[in-house]
């Protein structure tokens, strides 16, 4: 039928805004922002762990499989499941359930597991499920039995809320069809593939003692229910508010219209303060800046402070990207200074680590030095590139200590630059030039390593954001390439080693490389303007 609204499980954990422009006939029409490389690479990185895992479970289970393929049209992939469910074939890889017109549903899992009560769902996700700890139920990779799992004693469950929605997604679909198994189990394989690990989707861990099951009961219908009034075209059940999924939503474009035109507080204010504000009749950024801080908020907010929200909503006003909330800034500098920034690949790898080196002579080239490889991650040769990168700054620190200077490195948020310092050395452990961890923790924890974003972060409010490219041409920088962003870069990338079957583009690789040296410039110059010209910036409290 033409108005029947079927959701698959992501819907729970949409913006409900999303929900009802994916379902509103009248914009079928309406321009919506491109998908962005990256995503597009993690969709494919997904697909591939998929199939790998696939070939070792089919591989080490031996009989007992259907597949069902997924090129294949989707009412045929639902004759081969309903075929191997009416069997009772003991594994279904990629199951695609039918639908279920009553209650809203469609969807399908990478795994159905048969048990003595019926089937079971299985997740293969391409992120890690379990940290160091202990407690999380888990069975071997290729155990898919959940009667075997046991407490394990080195692991506990990372918290994926999306994996246990969809799970109970999974389940409603397989009770409406009479073959679920008694139990609330669901199972998740991940990125280290190395356990199985079950969820008990009644176990009270959302608030309020609520379990998964009964948290994705509540949110499904409220997404149903958005979804149906939008393709009846009645009132919407959902209005337009900036949230952190906006940044890759394709809906974007038309909300971020809607919200400047409306003024909304959202543009200010995230997530749910925004909601919480618009409730309590502070719409627009206009009514938040007119409040007077030292009464207090008239709702409790949870990310910025009241104080900090309005002084946003006066900047915004004021055309500010950004003010001071202290009266002098403050950045730690060195003799010997060195910027860094980091060029990856979705969760592939760092393909380049870029340096650029000034302040007192101490025998090296000053100037932007790039670590890279060009072949297409994941490649041995990365370890090559880092510790090449790794090896130059050392000896930079080394010639630092031995001259009796003082160093320091920095970074614009070092939470990704961390990432791939750990993870680097933890996939290369023992090639040659690769540090141990203890070196690259010794590092990152001292005072060498600087993170330039935790500083803005600290001494600024940002009423457009924080992000490099916002900031750094307020101290007066500006990229040479117009279409410099990260998210050019990853189609540069693929061009660049000719990950898409097409010849390698050195031309590309040389774009990256000047797009690393102006990210680098970017920092050099934005540590240098907050020491001197930011004292200059308005003071929140002047607004």
């Amino acid at each position: 039928m033409e108005n029947e609204v079927l959701l698959d499980a992501a819907a729970v954990t949409r913006c409900r805004r999303r929900v009802h422009l994916d379902h509103d006939p009248t914009m079928r029409e309406v321009p919506r922002a491109p998908q962005d490389p990256s995503a597009a690479q993690r969709i494919a990185d997904a697909a591939a762990h998929r199939d790998e895992i696939a070939r070792r479970l089919i591989a080490a289970t031996g009989e007992g499989w259907a597949s069902v393929p997924r090129e294949l049209p989707a009412p045929d992939r639902v004759a081969l499941t309903e075929s191997a469910l009416a069997t009772r074939v003991p594994f279904i890889w990629g199951a695609l359930l039918p639908v279920d017109p009553e209650g809203g549903r469609r969807g399908g899992v990478e795994v159905l597991v048969r048990t003595a009560g019926g089937y079971v769902p299985v997740l293969v996700v391409r992120h890690r499920i379990t940290d160091r700890g202990e407690g999380a139920l888990t069975t071997g990779l290729t155990d898919l039995d959940p009667d075997n799992a046991t407490a394990d004693p080195e692991r506990k469950v990372r918290s994926h809320p999306r994996d246990q929605l969809r799970l109970a997604h999974i389940r409603r679909m397989l009770q409406k069809l009479g073959l679920a198994d008694p139990r609330a189990l669901g199972g998740v394989i991940g990125l280290d593939a190395d356990v199985v690990l079950w969820h008990d989707l009644n176990a009270p861990t959302w608030p309020g003692g609520r379990g998964a099951l009964t948290e994705y009961d509540a949110r499904f219908a409220d997404r149903l229910a958005v979804a149906k009034a939008a393709a009846a075209g009645d009132e919407p059940l959902a209005q337009p508010s900036r949230v952190l999924e906006c940044r890759r939503c394709p809906w974007w474009p038309t909300c971020g219209d809607e919200l400047l035109a409306a003024r909304d507080v959202s543009l200010v204010v995230r997530g749910e303060d925004g909601v919480e504000l618009r409730r309590a009749g502070v719409s627009t950024v206009d009514k938040l800046a007119a409040l007077d801080p030292a009464e207090g908020p008239p709702v409790p907010l949870s990310g910025e402070s009241f104080g900090n929200s309005v002084m946003l909503a006066r900047a915004w006003l004021a055309d500010l990207n950004v003010v001071r909330k202290v009266d002098r800034i403050e950045v730690p500098r060195a003799d010997v200074e060195v910027d860094v920034d980091m060029e990856s690949f979705g969760d592939s790898g760092a393909y380049l680590w870029g340096c650029l080196l000034s302040g007192a002579d101490i025998g090296v080239r000053q100037g932007y030095h790039a670590f890279a490889t060009w072949e297409p991650l994941p490649t041995p040769d990365e370890a090559r590139s880092f510790a090449e990168f790794w090896g130059w700054l050392t000896e930079v620190r080394q010639r630092t200590e031995k001259a009796g200077l003082t160093f320091r490195a920095y970074c614009y948020n070092a939470l990704a630059e961390n990432r791939w310092l750990f993870g680097t050395v933890k996939r290369f452990a023992g090639e040659d030039g690769i540090p141990a961890r203890a070196d690259i923790a010794s590092f990152v924890d001292s005072e060498e390593w600087v993170d330039l974003f935790q500083l803005v972060s600290d001494q600024f409010l940002c009423s457009h954001g924080k992000g490099l490219k916002v900031i750094a041409p307020v101290a007066g920088f500006s990229w040479r390439d117009p279409e410099a962003s990260g998210e050019a870069s990853m189609r540069w990338y693929r061009d660049a080693v000719g990950m898409d079957g097409d010849e390698p583009r050195p031309e590309q690789a040389e774009r990256i490389l000047r797009y690393n040296e102006d990210d680098v410039m970017a920092t050099y110059t934005l540590r240098r303007w907050m020491t001197d010209e930011a004292q200059n910036v308005p003071y929140m409290g002047d607004l």
